[in-house]
């Protein structure tokens, strides 16, 4: 008997069938998949700013920038590519794969790993991009940096688009077979494939068009994909500098180190520190990286993490010169420009709870169904404008005091044109005053 079952699910045994056909036994198994998602919400009670211009978001009450994505992660430029109506033939889609297979180019923009990878529309936009970029970046891992030379390893084509695995791909050979095992009976199996491959670390970019693939040359492939992948003839300084603003473009081609630089850009400016030392200030760790010797002048560069925090220029017979000015700040989140202050183009936004003071401020207006600007007849009225104001409360009456109030007083006369009430027969009345009695006669008892 012969049983086709996966490596990591265990099915229990099944007694043989009792017949002469001898006929082979084979059981389909399905392969349980699970997508797991992380959400991460952010709480935010303050108001920010957002430039609409740069895409920026700065913290009103801090003023510093927060939320904001990374120019190499935001959408790119779209391409003006002219494409040709007819559908591409067998002949052409040949020659196509002969000239973009295994060509070599530099990556633009991170390259995730992940089996979905980039989407590219022809003359389009990037999908993901923005936070969703950055996204599979951190969950996937990064196949290749800005300025990293990538390898069309395979081109597949297809009806509406064109798959490009960059440096391998970033799927295992068999992938699916890697879960399947043969065997007879149930202990003595096999796994379909043999060996244990490396972990592939390539990526994919899939170039998309709207109904089927054009006719199209290598050079207009190639420009489709240059916001990605540039094929041009560069130096590795070239191709990493070309992915930065015109400001750390300059500084690197001129070997000048800013503050607030990564490692990387560091070594393209610098190359290789003669020198470095790891010390402590105070809790924060950092690490020294020494350029030149005297009597020349001497660079001392202050890394921590992977970013520069402090510079110092020492040169005989003068002042050590110190630069702690981050000047990167806004140059990998904008296109070059510095960070704009408040202009008119940016909108104010007020996130969380708004606070109210009842005693001086009125509660917001009830939602209304009317148009903007449009006016009601009871809105004359001020009971029925619709707007809400602070509630007055009436005031305390204080407590009377003895001849404050002389209208109060029992012993107050009623006025002069008002009639007393009646006297009600089953109430006794008030008692009348009797005459003294007269002198010599004598009180009854």
């Amino acid at each position: 008997m012969i049983r086709l079952f996966l490596a990591q699910e265990k099915r229990p045994t099944q007694p043989a069938a009792t017949n002469t056909s001898h006929k082979s036994d084979f059981r389909r198994i399905a392969m349980p998949c699970a997508v797991a998602a992380v959400l991460i919400v952010g709480t935010a009670a303050a108001q920010i700013t957002v430039n609409t211009k740069t895409g920026t978001v700065t913290n009103g009450s801090e003023g510093s920038t927060v939320n904001t994505v990374d120019r190499r992660y935001q959408q790119i430029t779209p391409t003006h590519v002219p494409l040709t109506k007819s559908e591409l033939d067998a002949k052409t889609r040949l020659e196509l794969i002969r000239v973009l297979e295994s060509e070599q180019g530099f990556a633009m923009r991170p390259f995730p790993r992940g089996h979905k990878g980039l989407t590219l529309a022809a003359n389009g936009k990037l999908e993901p991009a923005g936070e969703g970029y950055v996204a599979m970046v951190t969950s996937e891992g990064l196949s290749a940096k800005p300025g990293d030379r990538v390898v069309l390893s395979d081109i597949k084509i297809e009806h509406s688009r064109i798959v490009f695995e960059l440096n391998g791909g970033p799927d295992r050979k068999h992938r699916f077979l890697r879960h399947v095992q043969i065997g007879v009976g149930p202990d003595v199996t096999a796994p379909v494939v043999q060996g244990d491959d490396p972990e592939p670390v390539g990526a994919r970019l899939s170039l998309t068009f709207q109904n089927h693939v054009p006719e199209l040359t290598g050079a207009e492939v190639k420009a489709l994909l240059a916001p990605l992948i540039s094929f041009d003839v560069k130096t590795p300084i070239q191709a990493f500098t070309d992915t930065l603003p015109t400001k750390l473009k300059e500084a690197i081609l001129n070997h000048h180190v800013l503050v607030g630089m990564s490692t990387d850009m560091v070594l393209f400016a610098k190359g290789q520190p003669d020198g470095k030392s790891r010390e402590m200030d105070g809790q924060m760790p950092f690490e020294e990286w020494i350029y030149g010797k005297p009597p020349k002048d001497v660079e001392f560069v202050r890394i921590n993490g992977n970013r520069v925090i402090r510079v110092e220029v020492a040169k005989m017979g003068e002042t050590p010169v110190i630069f702690t000015k981050d000047e990167v700040e806004g140059l990998m989140r904008t296109d070059g420009t510095p960070l704009e202050a408040a202009a008119p183009n940016t909108r104010t936004v007020q996130l969380g709870d708004a606070e109210r003071n009842p005693d001086t401020q009125a509660p917001a207006a009830p939602p209304s169904l009317r148009n903007p600007g449009e006016k009601l007849p009871s809105d004359n009225d001020p009971y029925k404008a619709g707007v809400m104001k602070p509630v007055q409360f009436p005031k305390p009456k204080t407590d009377p005091q003895p001849g404050a109030n002389p209208d109060g007083e029992p012993d107050a006369s009623p006025p002069a044109n008002v009639q007393p009430a009646p006297a009600d027969a089953s109430q006794p009345g008030p008692a009348k005053p009797q005459p003294p009695p007269p002198q010599g006669s004598s009180q009854p008892n």
